[in-house]
């Protein structure tokens, strides 16, 4: 029979175990080994879950504490010379400084930068290496947590970060070739691989999710010699995984590596199976990673059977492994514990458990047990009729779509003569300040939500509550010394649930969390039928926020790209599609703004590159529908009315047209942990609109001074005119607490008016 295991397993707990015990520790409320006992605990249920479901063989060494990448520059010993005195202190706390910073005990440490994992959600920290770079095996972590499964009773397959991807996700600060320092790498590597070996594995998992990029010779050059050099060493099997993609041109180099298995994305990228079973060597097995690791929806047996059929006939069982797509990291735990959820929205749904437990009835299929071609006939008949169920279509949306104009996507006027008409109606100063958004979510706060969603506070006393929140925000940035202002964004859980929640289309778990980085996480919301929006959704706060004060109040929302890539999206219609329903109803909801008297209007967009396809020959067409989206939701607004967007932790130096084609009148980015290296692209593109960089990291702790914002903004300015110039911190403030708020927005006011006088310019 055909054996089911799986690659990695959600990390944080069915109740975000770990991003408590996480907080709690930073906060010095629990110690270091409470912590690791909670992180010890949640890997033991989690592979009894598992195995429960189905599954064989369970991975190892795919939990973190907070990144996968991170632990692997960790075990390696690729720690910058500016944390070794924390590191020396405590393993700990030094990773957490590479993770979060740390500004303690006479050190000041800003974190490392961190980006998206490939075309996901989630943010993995960036190892920093440098010409001659030393790597040591500096950990255990890999064989304790083998030994640690093993001595739970399970088949345990170790999970590391191969070689080549770690070098090709991580950054030289020197500007030296990353692949240079292969060599220096593969010892430790080799090492490792010998004590697992030693300890009785028998496979060990290599991830290289590079090899679905586009490589050129020198990478598959890198490729050969790394597993040419682990090939000449004593190790455990090795299957060569890769995920989210086709190998594509890479296929070749995939199988004439030294391996003894691969595994291929078959949910991405089902059609390269033919390619795959005519190039994969007699000798290899084939992980097959048929159920999608990214999305929550159950896979059609019809599709999935048919690709299984054909990999078994050609390999029989014993060299065809059932797996899921990725990493299950990406979807939440256990679908049973929303019992909340509608079960005729619910029955076509599938988290981690129950993909686990698909693919134990597909290899049960393959064995042609009767049971398991039941479930699937079943499950298959369930699909079908879920295109036609009651919500799903709308057609009053799919009419409006049909007939929308290519006006829609347009301005009134060009830039120039907008932002002379906006000059003359905001008045705001030269380098005006704003913030992102969000304000801080106390706990008070989130208790009172709820308190009014489980009934216990009332309508009345909950708006009162949130009316004086919204005030206090107001008066704060007006003491401050900000320009243009915002509500605080109080009433809002997420930036795309709170939308969500009121769109049709759109359902809502109540546990269906996962990890987006480090202790954040989220709970996508799941489209399942045609967007459309039955009302406005933020003119209220929005307005009551403007009534407070003659400063000029900005309105919040989340633009359509970034909605659909954080939701877990229906898999029936095109991506596009589904977005350019979300942008109608937002263009709906920006006009309604406009004519309750809001002059600025942010449409945030930080999801743009991440969904940026992997292979740069599909580019263009994602960049056509993703940009004609954002314009849709900002088309046909007045001159006067300034269109904002934001994009955080994201290069943008190969989309930067696309950016600039999305024609907003001001775009803030993160740019404080790369200081300001984001900004590089601008020497190349001279970006025509406003522009506002970031100069405080919220996601550390970290404080900076006003001095050290200023260098950033003199930073910017090598490259940008002062007149595009906004001052802004990266992203919105709802993580962070109010005294470090109030402390790194008084250093921004204060390192803007510096600025404004060493230029010479009216305050």
């Amino acid at each position: 029979m055909s054996l089911v295991t799986f690659s990695g397993f959600p990390r944080i707990g069915l109740k975000r175990e770990l991003k408590r015990a996480l907080e709690s520790h930073w906060r010095g409320a629990i110690s270091a080994e409470t912590l690791l006992d909670t992180a010890r605990l949640l890997r033991a249920r989690h592979w009894r879950l598992a195995v429960d479901a189905g599954a064989d063989v369970v991975p190892c060494n795919d939990f973190s504490l907070y990144d996968q990448v991170l632990d692997t520059a960790v075990l390696f010993d690729a720690i910058p010379s500016r944390y070794r005195p924390v590191f020396s202190g405590s393993a700990l706390d030094g990773y957490f400084a590479m993770a979060r910073g740390h500004k303690r005990d006479g050190h000041d440490l800003h974190a490392l930068e961190m980006t998206k994992w490939f075309d996901t959600n989630y943010h993995y920290l960036v190892p920093e290496l440098e010409a001659g770079q030393r790597f040591a095996l500096a950990g255990d972590k890999p064989l304790a947590e083998f030994i640690e499964a093993r001595e739970l009773g399970h088949r345990a397959r170790p999970v590391l970060l191969g070689p080549v991807s770690f070098l090709l996700l991580s950054k030289t600060v020197d500007g030296s070739d990353r692949l240079a320092l292969l060599d220096a790498l593969l010892p430790p590597y080799v090492e490792l691989l010998g004590q697992l070996a030693d300890a009785g594995a028998d496979w060990v998992q290599l991830d290289e999710p590079c090899l679905v990029l586009d490589l050129d010779n020198d990478d598959r050059a890198a490729y050969r010699r790394a597993y040419a050099a682990l090939a000449a060493a004593r190790t455990p099997r090795l299957l060569l995984a890769s995920y989210f993609g086709a190998l594509g041109d890479n296929l070749a180099l995939a199988v004439s590596l030294p391996v003894d298995g691969l595994h291929v994305d078959l949910v991405r990228a089902s059609e390269q199976l033919d390619a795959v079973l005519d190039a994969l060597p007699a000798s290899f097995i084939l992980s097959a990673g048929v159920v999608d690791g990214r999305n929550i929806w159950r896979s059609r047996p019809e599709r999935v059977l048919l690709l299984l059929r054909k990999a078994q006939a050609r390999l029989g069982d014993e060299r065809l492994w059932l797996a899921p797509s990725c990493s299950l990291q990406h979807v939440p735990i256990d679908l049973e514990a929303e019992t909340a959820l509608d079960p005729r929205r619910r029955a076509p749904m599938a988290f981690a458990r129950q993909k686990l437990e698909e693919l134990r009835v597909y290899a049960d299929a393959l064995a042609d047990l009767p049971e398991a071609h039941a479930a699937l006939a079943a499950q298959q008949a369930l699909l079908d009729t879920q295109a036609h169920a009651p919500g799903v279509v709308n057609a009053g949306v799919r009419n409006r779509l049909r007939t929308l104009s290519p006006q829609a996507t347009l301005r009134r006027s060009a830039y120039p003569t907008r932002r002379a008409t906006q000059s003359e109606t905001l008045v705001l100063p030269p380098l005006p300040t704003t913030t992102i958004g969000s304000f801080p979510q106390t706990d008070a706060l989130r208790r009172a939500r709820a308190d009014h969603r489980a009934g216990r506070l009332g309508d009345d006393a909950y708006d009162s509550l949130l009316k004086a929140e919204v005030e206090r925000v107001v008066r704060f940035q007006e003491h401050v010394g900000l320009d243009v202002l915002v509500h605080g964004e109080p009433e809002r859980n997420d930036m795309v649930e709170y939308f969500g929640e009121q769109l049709d289309g759109y359902l809502f778990t109540k546990l269906g969390w996962v990890q987006s980085y480090g202790s954040r996480c989220v709970k996508p919301p799941v489209i399942y039928g045609d967007i459309a929006r039955p009302a406005p959704m933020t003119v209220r706060w929005s307005g009551y926020a403007q009534s407070l004060t003659d400063k000029p109040m900005k309105g919040m929302l989340t633009g359509p790209v970034t909605m659909l890539q954080w939701s877990f999206v229906r898999d029936d219609l095109p991506r596009e599609t589904v977005c350019r329903q979300i942008a109608l109803a937002l263009r709906d909801e920006v006009h309604d703004l406009e004519a309750a008297g809001i002059g600025v209007i942010q449409i945030d967009e930080p999801a743009l590159r991440e969904g940026l396809p992997l292979r740069r020959a599909d580019w263009l067409a994602y960049l056509a529908w993703a940009v004609e989206c954002f314009r849709i939701a900002a088309g046909g607004v007045r001159d006067a009315t300034q269109i904002h967007t934001h994009m955080c932790y994201s290069e943008f130096n190969d989309i930067i047209e696309a950016v600039a084609a999305m024609d907003a009148d001001v775009i803030s980015i993160e740019t404080s942990r790369s200081r300001m290296e984001l900004l590089d692209t601008f020497v190349r593109f001279r970006y025509p609109n406003g522009i506002g960089p970031g100069v405080y990291d919220i996601h550390s702790p970290r404080v900076p001074d006003a001095a050290e914002m200023l260098d950033l903004l003199h930073k910017a300015l090598d490259v940008l005119q002062p007149e595009q110039l906004w001052i802004n911190p990266d992203c919105g403030l709802k993580t962070r607490g109010w005294p470090e708020v109030e402390l790194a927005l008084g250093h921004m006011v204060a390192s803007a008016r510096q600025l404004r006088r060493e230029l010479q310019l009216p305050a």
